[in-house]
């Protein structure tokens, strides 16, 4: 079986009957099962290079987690360079060959990796650190004698304070001009750290649904609010540079798979970031823009009927990072009609399922779509590529190669 694949052509279409194929082609395979539908894959990554409007994406990899698919989006024109979540991550990644860009989306406090990240010339080159704090450049200068010039990127605070509220994720403290101009002084007052890149996630447009009238206001007004600022803030930072003398800004990156249309409309943005698109989980069911495939799908196999219309399939209980709610369970798509009970949710061994159609038989198998993209991974040791109704490779997750990245 191979390990490896390409994406589709833009061109093909998307067969119909996705259980009926998904089940045909993981026969004789015990559950639990994760599965790519090729066709959907593909698609979907066609459809976010489509929405970057000309701009590269690059691939947010903790939606992903799977060297292999990484490796057959990077070879897809659009997509350039990786938006790793560790530094563990991102060497693994260069060591391997994958990609020789890759900004660490976060900041890291790893000591180990840290070191071996400042005792090679071809890491140094390939990787970015991540920045919104003075201690992290501390931390960096403690572990070695820097030998050549580290990479930095800083990170934007992207949220919208509005009415003393605070709308969206709580990352960077560096939220104004201000802050952003003594931010690049810092970095840049000496010659250890090259300050390469900026980057800003606008969680409260790309993180939100469009389900709601005021949802929607709330992200044209932050939208709005947030273009003007990005471009003052990139400015007054490519000012510092040229005081400084050093080259300006290599990228400018902003973004998620749920506003990219926003994002890349943003003069000051260069790249988007993108990775939850690719698998086209539930979470991104909700928006108007755009509307993803299902991609990545999990298999779990009925063993009980305790009562009527009532089955049991066994495990389940891969439950979404993020505030406890209903949103965060696993969706069974397949066979449809199917919910969860109220009392057990989805369980941890075991799953019982209220039907509201023909009832599945025991032995049947039942597919769910994971609330959020990466996180799938870490459940299974291999993703089976299916297109058609034949599984044509089978690749490893994170999980998988025995990478705890995380």
């Amino acid at each position: 079986m191979d390990t490896s694949f390409k994406l589709l052509e833009a061109t093909r279409t998307i067969p119909e009957a996705q259980h009926r194929r998904l089940t045909t082609a993981t026969t004789g395979l015990d559950s639990s099962v994760a599965v790519l539908d090729l066709h959907a894959l593909s698609a979907n990554a066609h459809s976010l290079v489509h929405r970057a409007n000309g701009k590269p994406v690059r691939v947010a990899s903790k939606s992903v987690r799977s060297a292999a698919v990484l490796q057959a989006v990077l070879a897809t024109p659009g997509f350039y360079g990786v938006l790793a979540f560790s530094l563990s991550e991102a060497i693994m990644l260069v060591d391997s060959g994958i990609t020789e860009d890759v900004v660490v989306g976060y900041p890291t406090t790893a000591t180990t990796a840290l070191d071996k990240l400042l005792h090679s010339p071809k890491l140094l080159g390939a990787i970015t650190l991540m920045i919104d704090h003075p201690d992290q450049i501390r931390l960096i200068r403690q572990i070695a004698t820097l030998r050549a010039p580290v990479r930095i990127c800083l990170d934007l605070d992207m949220s919208w304070h509005a009415g003393g509220f605070h709308l969206g994720t709580h990352r960077s403290p560096i939220h104004t001009v201000q802050q952003a101009t003594a931010a690049a002084q810092y970095v840049t007052a000496g010659r250890d750290f090259r300050l390469v890149g900026v980057m800003g996630y606008e969680a409260q447009i790309a993180g939100v649904t469009d389900e709601h009238a005021a949802v929607k206001a709330m992200k044209r007004a932050s939208v709005t609010e947030l273009s003007a600022r990005r471009h003052l803030m990139v400015e007054a930072i490519e000012r510092v540079l040229a005081q400084r003398g050093m080259p300006p800004l290599a990228f400018v990156n902003g973004g998620g798979t749920g506003s990219m249309e926003t994002t890349s409309a943003d003069a000051s943005v260069t790249e988007i970031a993108a990775g939850s698109g690719l698998y086209g989980p539930h979470l991104f069911d909700r928006y108007d823009a755009f509307s993803p495939h299902p991609a990545a799908l999990f298999g779990l196999d009925v063993v009980r009927k305790p009562a009527p219309g009532l089955i049991t399939v066994h495990g389940g209980g891969w439950i979404a990072s993020g505030a406890p709610g209903k949103d965060r369970l696993p969706q069974p798509v397949y066979p449809t009609g199917l919910s969860y009970t109220t009392t057990e949710g989805a369980g941890e061994v075991q799953t019982p399922l209220k039907t509201s159609a023909d009832t599945p038989a025991i032995g049947e198998r039942v597919w769910f779509r994971h609330t959020k993209a990466g996180e799938l991974a870490e459940h299974v040791n291999h993703f089976h590529i299916v297109a058609d109704d034949q599984i044509t490779a089978t690749v490893n997750t994170y999980r998988g190669d025995g990478l705890a990245l995380l």
